[in-house]
C-alpha cells in the first residue's frame, strides 16, 4: 500500500500557505466580496488562497490535475488535487471563525476518483485535521505533534449528537419533516455547519451529520478524514465517497438509521 507520506507533507505545506493568505485578510475592513452566478459569495481571499495552492502544485506536482472551487479543473491524469480555498465563505466575510481550507488528493480507481489524502485547516480556530489512506486520521498543528482520531461508539439515537448546517436545504429537498423527526429522536442537535461537523464525527464528539447539497470540493478532504477515523461517509443514496452531491457521515453504528430518515431510498 502506498504510504502517501510525501503527498501528505505537501498538503500541509499547501495548507500553511493558504492559512497565511486567508488570515491576512480575515476581518479586513476593505475585504472585497463578490457574488458568483450561483448567488454565493466569493472573497478576494478565496481567490488568493486557491491561486497560492495552484502555484505550489504546479511547481511540486506538474503532472497532477487540480480541481478548485474558484478556477475549475486544470490538467488530466490519474491523480487530482481537489481544493476548497475557504469552506465557509459566508462565515469568513462576517468575521465568524468557523471556516477552513480543504485540500485533498484523489486517485482514479474502479469507482472513479477516490480521496487518498486530506487536510482540513481552520486557522482562525487554531485547528487542523488530516488523514492518508491506510494510515489513520489525526489532529494537531504538525505531522510530528498530533493526536490520532477515532469515531464514537454511540449506538443509539437517543444517546446521539447530530450536527447539520441549516434547515432550508432539507426543506427544498422535501425532507424537512423527516429531518425534524430525526432530531426528535436524538439526544442533542446543533447546526455547526460546513466542514466542522465532519471533523467532530472523526473526533468522536459528534456521532453523525448530513448535508443535502454539496460539491466535490466540499467533501473530498472530509471523506478520508472520517473514513480513516473509523467512520462511514456516503451520499444520501448510500453510495460511498463524495460522488452523490450530498453527504451523510457517521461513526458507522448509526449510519443505517441516519439514511433511513434522510436517505433517497429505503435502506435494506
Amino acid at each position: 500500500m502506498p504510504d502517501y507520506h510525501d503527498d501528505l507533507r505537501l498538503a500541509h505545506v499547501l495548507a500553511d500557505a493558504a492559512d497565511a493568505a486567508t488570515m491576512d485578510r480575515f476581518k479586513a475592513l476593505d475585504l472585497v466580496v463578490e457574488t458568483k452566478p450561483d448567488m454565493t459569495p466569493v472573497s478576494e481571499a478565496d481567490k488568493a488562497a486557491e491561486e497560492v495552492i495552484r502555484g505550489h502544485l504546479q511547481r511540486a506536482r506538474p503532472r497532477d490535475a487540480i480541481l478548485g472551487e474558484e478556477y475549475g479543473l486544470e490538467g488530466t491524469g490519474p491523480r487530482r488535487w481537489v481544493v476548497d480555498p475557504i469552506d465557509g465563505t459566508k462565515n469568513y466575510v462576517r468575521g465568524v471563525p468557523v471556516w477552513a481550507t480543504l485540500i485533498s488528493l484523489m486517485e482514479a480507481g474502479e469507482n472513479g476518483f477516490q480521496p487518498v489524502v486530506g487536510v482540513v485547516s481552520a486557522p482562525a480556530l487554531n485547528r487542523r485535521w488530516w488523514a492518508a489512506k491506510g494510515h489513520g486520521a489525526f489532529t494537531g498543528r504538525s505531522l510530528t505533534s498530533a493526536t490520532r482520531l477515532k469515531v464514537s461508539s454511540v449506538s443509539k439515537l437517543a444517546d446521539a449528537s447530530f450536527a447539520y448546517s441549516s434547515l432550508s436545504g432539507w426543506d427544498e429537498r422535501g425532507k424537512l419533516d423527516d429531518f425534524l423527526d430525526l432530531t426528535r429522536e436524538c439526544w442533542r442537535t446543533r447546526a455547526y455547519g460546513d466542514f466542522w461537523p465532519y471533523m467532530m464525527v472523526a473526533e468522536g464528539s459528534v456521532d453523525f451529520c448530513a448535508e443535502p447539497e454539496l460539491s466535490m470540493w466540499d467533501m473530498a478532504a472530509n471523506v478520508i478524514v472520517v473514513q480513516e477515523a473509523g467512520g462511514v461517509f456516503t451520499g444520501l443514496d448510500g453510495r460511498a465517497g463524495p460522488h452523490s452531491g450530498n453527504a451523510a457521515a457517521s461513526n458507522g453504528l448509526l449510519h443505517e438509521e441516519l439514511l433511513g430518515y434522510l436517505g433517497d431510498a429505503p435502506q435494506a
